[in-house]
């Protein structure tokens, strides 16, 4: 099991003011008070 993706900002400001929130994957954007999960789908291109 490898670590949370961390994002460097905030996909609806564009701010670095991140916070882990609740849960895996769960972050709070303290610029612009949203909170949004980071999931991961996979690798390669789709068949």
């Amino acid at each position: 099991m490898s670590e949370r993706a961390v994002p460097f900002y905030c996909p609806y400001c564009g701010d670095e003011d991140l916070v882990p929130f609740e849960g895996d994957g769960t972050w709070h954007c303290r610029a612009c008070a949203r909170k949004f999960r980071v999931t991961f789908l996979g690798i390669g291109a789709p068949r």
